[in-house]
Order: structure tokens, then C-alpha cells, then sequence
């Protein structure tokens, strides 16, 4: 394999997270320490390493060296934009712990003034989901929470042709969901959702486990599954069937108890990991196989498509 690495994205898309908590008051910026270490090793099928946080932002290689020392195998690298799908991409085809995910994130398609310049981007995203170690359409979906109502043609635009990109390179489809679940669920339904659709970081209830389990579709978990308040997440995966569970950081957002609100990296996946081993009443070690079977039955093997 080259020595080359590629450079990191331009500061310009390089985005540093709001330094607040999230009732408004200052945050911890302070990385957590690497936690006991799984033993059988598990992938984060959901991060963002091109995005910076913390004190002191890590690169991509520290993240994943911290990450091994964790038990965690690798993970998938994902896009929001033409520029970070790109940078995932060309990451993932020298670095044999991440594989890339590629796509549009639903607001930041709202952010385009026309579908023409919308459809020269997701042109882009066309090309980038060719290259062997991108695996995964994503993140794509719908986001209601955050993008006014005269803009959801845009996201709904954008899904529907991410879902045919997914489709026509017969790779999985990470979807954004949020305050969406009803119209997310009408779109995959109409215009046929791909083999491998992935909920990522599942936000419903039992209700669209149940929707999710008929279909044959996954439901992946971040921190939040370990957060007080979200009872219901943890209800949901009471209703999914094993082999439809996947699990994911999202770093650097959505840190796991006892760390919320510091930033995320993938080592610290194997606090959600755990979690979800207490909510089932597994042992933590036959979890983690069946999340790595999983996991590779969606993305395929790590050790393929490398350059070099």
C-alpha cells in the first residue's frame, strides 16, 4: 500500500463544532479517556472524521489508532457535502480501517438555490459512489427540524435520487431521519427501497421498529441509546430482530453516557456497545459478533478495494 496520505479538506469545509452544551451553557472540550476495551471488535458503521472538536481535534489516523486500542475494528466514513464525500473517499481508498459513505446531507441539499445546481451535485455524488471502498450511499433522508417547509422539495428531490444511486451500484443506503419518520418510510415504500437501507442513528419509537423489521431494514444506534431520557430507543431495539441492529458514534456528535456533551470519536463506541448488551440481556462478547456480522453483510469486507 502507498505511503501517500491525502491531504485533509480546506478549513473551509473543515467545520468545528458550536462550543456549547446543549442547555446553552459551556461545554467540556476535553476528549474522554480510551475506555476498557471490547473483546471482540466491533465497526462504527456511522462517523464523521473530517469534522473537527475538541481542545485539541484529532486527525483521522489518531482517531483510529485510539479507536484500535478499543477493540473497534474501523469504521464507515461519512459525507455531507460534495467536498467532504470526496475527502471520505479518498480517505477510505488508502486506509484500510474506513470504508466511505457519499452523499448530500438532506439540509445542506436545501441550501441550493436551483434543482439544476442541486443536480450538477448530486452528479458528483454519482461519480464518487463508483470507487470500490465507497459502500454506502449517506447520509441522505429527510430533516424537518431544521429546514423550512418551502425548502423540503429540495431534500425530497435529493433523496429520491440518492435512493436510485444507492440502487444502481447496488451499495447500501444510510438515511437521515429526523422529525421525517412517516414520510421517509411513504418515500423508501414508492420508489423502492435498496437491499441494504440502514435508519442511521435511530430516532423512533416501537412503532417504526416494527416498520423497519417488515421491511427488513436496519436500525443503527449511537449514544443516544444510552441517554436517561430516551426510554423509547431503548423499547425499539427490544422489538428488532438481531441481525437488523447496527451500532455507530456519529462523532464527533452524540457522545454515550457518562460522556455526553464532550466530543465523540469512534474508541468510545463500546460504551453504546455495552448499553445495548444490558437492554437485550446478552453477553456483551455475542453482541459484538452478531454486530459484526451485521455490519459486513451491509458494507462488505474492509480488506477489499484498497490502492496500493
Amino acid at each position: 500500500m502507498s505511503n501517500a496520505q491525502p491531504d485533509l479538506p480546506s478549513e473551509n469545509y473543515i467545520r468545528v463544532r458550536n462550543h456549547k452544551s446543549e442547555d446553552g451553557g459551556s461545554r467540556d472540550l476535553s476528549y474522554p479517556g480510551v475506555p476498557e476495551a471490547l473483546e471482540v471488535g466491533v465497526y462504527d458503521n456511522h462517523t464523521h472524521l473530517e469534522i473537527a472538536d475538541g481542545e485539541n481535534p484529532m486527525d483521522y489516523r489518531e482517531h483510529l489508532e485510539l479507536s484500535n486500542q478499543a477493540g473497534i475494528l474501523g469504521a464507515v466514513q461519512v459525507g455531507g457535502s460534495v467536498e467532504t464525500s470526496a475527502w471520505s473517499a479518498r480517505i477510505a481508498a488508502i486506509e484500510p480501517r474506513l470504508l466511505a459513505a457519499v452523499a448530500l446531507h438532506p439540509n445542506v441539499a436545501a441550501e441550493y438555490e436551483t434543482l439544476q445546481e442541486l443536480d450538477a451535485a448530486i452528479a458528483e455524488i454519482a461519480k464518487l459512489a463508483k470507487e470500490p471502498r465507497v459502500r454506502a450511499v449517506g447520509e441522505t433522508g429527510l430533516d424537518y427540524f431544521r429546514t423550512g417547509p418551502e425548502k423540503l422539495f429540495l431534500q425530497q428531490h435529493s433523496f429520491e435520487l440518492h435512493i436510485e444511486i444507492a440502487k444502481e451500484n447496488n451499495i447500501a443506503l444510510q438515511i437521515h431521519d429526523r422529525d421525517a419518520h412517516k414520510d421517509v418510510v411513504e418515500t423508501l415504500l414508492r420508489v423502492g427501497a435498496p437491499e441494504k437501507t440502514v435508519f442511521h442513528c435511530f430516532s423512533g419509537d416501537t412503532e417504526l421498529a416494527e416498520i423497519l423489521t417488515a421491511n427488513s431494514w436496519y436500525a443503527s444506534f449511537s449514544g443516544t441509546v444510552t441517554f436517561k431520557k430516551n426510554q423509547y430507543l431503548r423499547d425499539a431495539l427490544l422489538v428488532l430482530p438481531r441481525e437488523l441492529i447496527l451500532v455507530e458514534t456519529d462523532a464527533p456528535f452524540l457522545t454515550p453516557e457518562p460522556f455526553r456533551g464532550r466530543p465523540n470519536s469512534p474508541y468510545l463506541m463500546g460504551l453504546t456497545v455495552r448499553r445495548i448488551a444490558e437492554v437485550l440481556e446478552v453477553e456483551v462478547n455475542d453482541l459484538a459478533k452478531q454486530l459484526t456480522i451485521n455490519t459486513e453483510s451491509v458494507y462488505g469486507s474492509w480488506a477489499e478495494g484498497l490502492n496500493g
